[in-house]
């Protein structure tokens, strides 16, 4: 009989992960035509997961919040959520900009490397079918003001936000919803509390069901995307890609040290609870389907307040964006030295406020839409990103696969400092 535990603990142990990635890898490079016919799996796996998430984000933080109102304490917590929230989101953008500056991966390229750049741009820019072309050259730098930003917050319609997949909205409508619900005496709301936790419950179960085969996931989505984008991309933006790895990985250190802390467990039980977000957030690139191992990590394995641990996480996926807020800010710091522009302090203080705000905005994005919003950011500092924007593509699904490992982790060590201590394990 198939020990179940030890299966799910293999295909989420991160050298079976490593493993699948680089397998995949060099099947897409060697048989590309065999590696893209395997890019439906990908597809329909990130499909299944994108279905469970929302359901299971809004049960949650309706009834997490009923409880909190009913348990007291809530105005304490709210005024803690708001500096964790801004503290994190400063600090990855100062971790950003600080490694780009000391790496310096625009400067000094060689001219080999310049070329390579020319013709990837060349290429896009001659071509009728690419992404840019149907999008047109000016989506990249359309600029996003706060107003915006607060209109695009409020559902009109609370069922096409679901339809549409729409998570900032999801939310708005959730949180509103739990703060009404909170307020109704209990013998009338219990109904619809223990509806919301049904669905909670099998939603993470049915995630669970879905780490079984994350190996063969992981294998046949690395294939497909080595067979589609080749080697060429990431050689010629293979500095940046460095530079971001290396930010992406300090910023990963810190955060696991700060849940390590919290936690009160040892560094080992630390790191054997967040092997399952690691391998999700890698295997999905998607930090919304990674809300109940996140949760799960958090509450059963490491010990924090459940009730506390299920409002706090939809809450910081949907909000503390620290993934692409480093990526934005390195992006953009990229980009002025690939043009050659100075930057002051005036500057650097500009592009980091400018990347907080794209970071806020980037909710529920993924790919393309992510990666235009580095205009945003570009265009405080007069920075032409049109041309710069496919070869920022072209790599993204790394660049994803490290923003996505950073928002989840990060946010579980943020959580980890908002919600209290627990007892030593």
């Amino acid at each position: 009989m198939i020990n179940l535990k030890k299966l799910y603990a293999f295909a989420l142990n991160p050298w079976v992960v490593i493993a699948s990635l680089a397998a995949g890898f060099l099947l897409g490079m060697y048989m590309p035509a065999l590696g893209l016919r395997l890019g439906f799996v990908g597809d329909v796996y990130v499909d299944l997961l994108k279905m469970i998430a929302l359901p299971f984000m809004v049960s949650a933080v309706i009834f997490s919040l009923q409880r909190l109102f009913r348990e007291g304490g809530a105005g304490g917590l709210m005024a803690r959520v708001a500096i964790v929230f801004a503290v994190f989101s400063v600090v990855v953008a100062l971790l950003g900009a600080l490694t780009l500056l000391v790496m310096k991966p625009g400067e000094n390229l060689s001219t080999e490397t310049m070329q390579t750049f020319g013709r990837i741009v060349g290429n896009d820019l001659n071509s009728s079918d690419t992404i840019m072309s149907l999008q047109g050259v000016d989506a990249p730098v359309k600029s996003v003001n706060f107003t915006e930003v607060l209109v695009s917050l409020v559902p009109s319609n609370i069922f096409a936000a679901l339809a549409n997949g729409d998570t900032l909205k999801a939310l708005v409508f959730a949180l509103l919803f739990g703060f009404a619900v909170g307020q109704v005496p209990s013998r009338v709301s219990d109904g619809l509390t223990q509806s919301l936790e049904t669905i909670y419950h099998s939603c993470q179960t049915l995630m669970r069901w879905l780490n079984y085969p994350l190996p063969i996931i992981l294998f046949c989505m690395s294939a497909a995307q080595m067979a589609k984008t080749g080697l060429g991309p990431l050689q010629a933006m293979a500095q940046f890609v460095l530079a971001f790895f290396v930010a992406s990985m300090l910023a990963l250190v810190i955060a696991t040290l700060i849940i390590w802390k919290r936690s009160n467990s040892t560094f080992g039980q630390t790191l054997d609870a967040l092997r399952g977000p690691f391998a999700l957030a890698l295997a999905t690139r998607s930090s919304a389907t990674c809300m109940p191992i996140m949760i799960e990590s958090l509450a059963d394995r490491l010990g924090f307040a459940r009730s506390r641990v299920e409002l706090m996480v939809p809450l910081s996926v949907s909000l503390l964006r620290i993934g692409p807020v480093i990526y934005y800010v390195a992006a953009t710091v990229f980009v002025a030295q690939l043009y050659g522009k100075p930057l002051g302090i005036t500057e650097l203080a500009v592009v980091l406020s400018a990347s907080i705000l794209a970071g806020f905005a980037s909710a529920g994005m993924t790919g393309l839409l992510t990666v235009s919003l580095v205009g945003l950011t570009c265009s405080y500092l007069g920075l032409p990103f049109e041309a710069a924007f496919i070869l920022f593509l072209a790599v993204d699904p790394i660049c994803d696969m490290l923003r996505t490992l950073v928002l989840v982790i990060g946010n579980n060590a943020a959580v980890s400092l908002i919600c209290p201590r627990p007892l030593k394990i």
